[in-house]
């Protein structure tokens, strides 16, 4: 595959983290992520499923450059990703509102003035669908489905070409949620968007994704487009996840 035709590589990828804290006289390492190998397709989105403490979270930060890998290479074909948490809450500081959270990032970036910031900040409101008379609440004042819009923007306010989804919509009531996916889905045709969307909901990761990757115990044991994996599972373990959550 030509590498115009990626967002991300990660090539047989292990890694983890060091155990006993600062105080420990004598410190481990737990190795959770072993030999993991998959790309990001241009355009795709990416489905990473499995148990809670399977490893999902810590192969995110190792995407991001937060832990690094202890072998194997992982490649970013555009620049890093940017992330939507679970929880949509605790991402937005509580004292602000909702326009002031989109536009920090580019306060941060310090390219544009004030004008342009406040232009940009409000096309992107109006395209992850915040009616206007949201724009100058706090998080406390907005639903948990609008709080994730926010969260959304604030992810794309830079324009990444990558987006990692951790879990976006299990926060939410499944109302909320089918439109939180018909947003996602629409932002990705729009700005030309990948994904990696990680969850433990496969009817979610069925109804949004391209491929999937099952995890399991920090390993891929099994991957491939979505409707063939879900129809004709090979490994018990995904039989097992989808018996369990369909």
């Amino acid at each position: 595959m030509a590498e115009q035709d990626l967002v991300l590589e990660v090539r047989h990828v292990s890694g983890g983290y060091a155990e006993g804290g600062l105080l420990a006289r004598k410190k481990g390492f737990h190795e959770v992520i072993h030999d993991v190998d998959f790309v990001v397709q241009h355009g795709e989105i990416l489905g990473l499923v499995g148990e809670s403490g399977t490893g999902k979270t810590t192969l995110t930060r190792m995407i991001l450059g937060l832990l690094k890998p202890s072998s194997g290479e992982i490649v970013h074909y555009t620049k890093r990703p940017q992330i939507v948490f679970q929880d949509p809450y605790s991402s937005l500081n509580p004292a602000y509102t909702a326009e002031w959270a989109v536009e920090e990032p580019l306060r941060i970036y310090g390219k544009y003035d004030a004008k342009e910031r406040k232009r940009r900040v409000h096309e992107m409101l109006e395209r992850v669908e915040l009616p206007r008379d949201c724009w100058d609440s706090k998080p406390d004042e907005l639903s948990g489905g609008q709080r994730q819009r926010v969260c959304i923007a604030t992810a794309l306010i830079q324009r990444p070409r990558f987006i990692i989804a951790d879990e976006p919509v299990s926060a939410l009531d499944v109302t909320i949620q089918a439109q939180i996916l018909k947003l996602l889905r629409q932002l990705r045709d729009d700005l030309d968007l990948s994904y990696l969307f990680i969850s433990h909901d496969l009817n979610v990761v069925y109804q949004l994704c391209d491929r999937v990757l099952v995890m399991k115990q920090g390993r891929i044991v099994e991957q491939g487009p979505v409707e063939e994996v879900y129809d004709h599972p090979r490994e018990e373990y995904t039989k097992r996840l989808l018996e369990a959550g369909l």
